[in-house]
């Protein structure tokens, strides 16, 4: 028999679904826009804000459940990690708009050396996996395809140190190039972070159990 709750959840969830679709397509048009010198902050600010106001209703209707049915400890779980979860989708959205702001103000990387492009480009490539993956494992749950984030997260973590490493030691870029390219690959680093939390959330909501994938 289902329960008033489970109803409840069905929503939260079908809500955090739409928030993953959402951040997906605005980090993927923020990425892109910004390795081909595109101004897409239009269409990301618009995405993400989209994102703040789902996170809202993700909050109220987390609220909601817990003060009408008192869930029990496995409802709360779910609960909670949706929550958890929206605001990960929220911070994409919002680094999303980051990259295509910095990219609309520094016009990208039009006065930089080649390697570097080629480099954000490839670990922009990378971050986007980590996304499609901490989604598709959240849809169906999948512990496995969850836990296979963290050696792209430590590739990318090392993408980081080399580029900043590779910066300081060869770089002649323009100041402009320097401040832009370092904000965009802090902000790919990040974006994977919060990839690696969801994909946490998702073997804690399956399984009860809490891993560590960083």
């Amino acid at each position: 028999m289902h329960r008033l709750l489970d109803k409840g959840l069905e929503q939260i969830t079908t809500m955090v679904f739409k928030m993953g679709e959402a951040a997906e397509k605005a980090l993927a048009i923020s990425i892109g826009g910004f390795v081909r010198g595109k101004d897409k902050s239009e269409d990301v600010h618009e995405l993400s804000e989209i994102l703040v106001s789902l996170t809202g209703d993700v909050e109220e209707k987390a609220f909601e459940l817990i003060a009408k049915y008192q869930p029990v400890a496995s409802d709360l779980r779910i609960i909670n990690s949706h929550m958890k979860i929206a605001y990960d989708f929220e911070r994409y959205g919002r680094y999303a708009w980051d990259i295509s702001f910095i990219c609309k103000r520094l016009g990208g990387l039009s006065g930089c050396e080649d390697w570097i492009p080629q480099l954000i480009e490839d670990m922009g490539e990378k971050v986007l996996k980590m996304v499609r993956v901490s989604i598709d494992s959240l849809k169906t749950h999948n512990t496995e395809l969850a836990k296979t984030i963290s050696k792209t997260e430590e590739e990318v973590d090392e993408m980081y140190f080399q580029f900043l490493d590779k910066l300081v030691e060869e770089a002649h870029a323009t100041s402009q190039c320097t401040i832009s390219s370092v904000l965009i690959v802090r902000y790919l680093e990040r974006i994977a972070d919060h990839a690696t939390y969801i994909a946490e959330a998702v073997v804690y909501i399956a399984t009860g159990q809490k891993i560590t994938l960083r």
